[in-house]
């Protein structure tokens, strides 16, 4: 078997898409299914984890040669707004495009079960929910980066952490603000920060966040973020997985979510402490104190590193060769 497995603006995309394809190669590799990663109809299956203009060009001719098309859902109108500067502005339309897009492939792989729910409120293709995966060899030793990590940023324990794209989105406001409740904390959002993309009032919480508020920026070996964290607080409103959330979590890092629909399959108080969905700064103010306690942090981050386990690569790779065979 041959897949064409083609990833479109490959050179201009990053943060979770951009981890999810790598991870998706690495268990083409481990299960030594042969792949190109250029566009071509000459495979057995054309698969596309971005279905702009050109991935829609072939997908729509790869129907007429017999050639299945599999497409990753990465992208729905519902995580799109609050992203970036204009985001909010295309995400109304961006949905029939998605609609006409997605109903160009024969199979659509999710990331989640929640991710499954909003695409078939989209369109009728056959779904299959298959995690984005955490690759556990890419945070091996991240434990021997713990002092040069707080030592960079000036932090000192109970450090509370994030990892990505530094958008609203992503519980940006609540962030800040539970710093700004919590002067003795430090608190660290490790990911890209270029002011360009953003919007003004995302700008702004970032230029006005108290000191002990750090935005570190790109950095060169994200293991060091998850060595330099101790409570991995993600308050985001909307999320189709969260690679950063399962990262957390092989790294035994207790975590801080709302009680939203993607995170069911988290349980309160075993592997994390959930806040109600609408919650408050407050709400996640008293989480964050409570897991001040070593000894809490510590039980929440071992079931949470025992839980992760169901998503390494190697767990989920079998289901993209099932899934082939089944369209091929």
């Amino acid at each position: 078997m041959k897949v064409c497995h083609y990833f479109e603006f490959e050179s201009r995309i990053t943060g979770g898409i951009r981890e999810s394809v790598a991870h998706q190669r690495k268990m083409l590799d481990r299960l030594g299914i042969e792949y190109t990663t250029e566009p071509t109809l000459e495979a057995d299956v054309f698969h596309c984890n971005l279905l702009g203009p050109r991935s829609a060009w072939y997908a729509r001719r790869a129907a007429r040669r017999g050639v299945p098309v599999v497409a990753n859902t990465h992208v729905t109108a519902e995580d799109f707004g609050d992203s970036f500067r204009f985001t909010n502005a295309l995400a109304r339309p961006l949905r029939p495009y998605l609609e006409w897009a997605y109903g160009l492939a024969d199979a659509l792989v999710c990331p989640s079960e929640y991710n499954r729910g909003v695409i078939e409120s989209y369109v009728d293709v056959p779904t299959t929910v298959i995690s984005n995966g955490v690759d556990r060899e890419k945070l091996a030793g991240f434990e021997g980066l713990e002092a040069t990590y707080r030592e960079r940023y000036d932090l000192e324990e109970p450090v509370v952490f994030l990892v990505g794209h530094v958008i609203k989105r992503k519980g940006l406001e609540t962030f800040v603000e539970a710093a700004r409740r919590l002067p003795d904390v430090d608190f660290a959002w490790f990911g890209p920060l270029d002011l360009s993309l953003k919007g003004r009032e995302t700008t702004t919480l970032i230029e006005e966040s108290p000191d002990n508020c750090t935005f570190t920026g790109y950095v060169d070996d994200i293991r060091g973020a998850y060595a330099a964290g101790d409570v991995f607080c993600f308050p985001t409103h909307e999320e189709n997985e969260g690679i950063a959330l399962l990262e957390a979590m092989t790294a035994g890092k207790p975590v801080v979510v709302r009680d939203i629909e993607p995170f069911e399959w988290l349980e309160d108080g075993r592997e994390c402490v959930k806040t109600a969905a609408d919650a408050g700064v407050d709400a996640f103010v008293e989480a964050i104190e409570r897991l001040a306690d070593p000894a809490l942090r510590e039980r929440l981050g071992a079931n949470a590193a025992d839980r992760s386990e169901e998503f390494a690569l190697e767990t989920v790779a079998g289901r993209y060769r099932s899934l082939y065979e089944e369209v091929v």
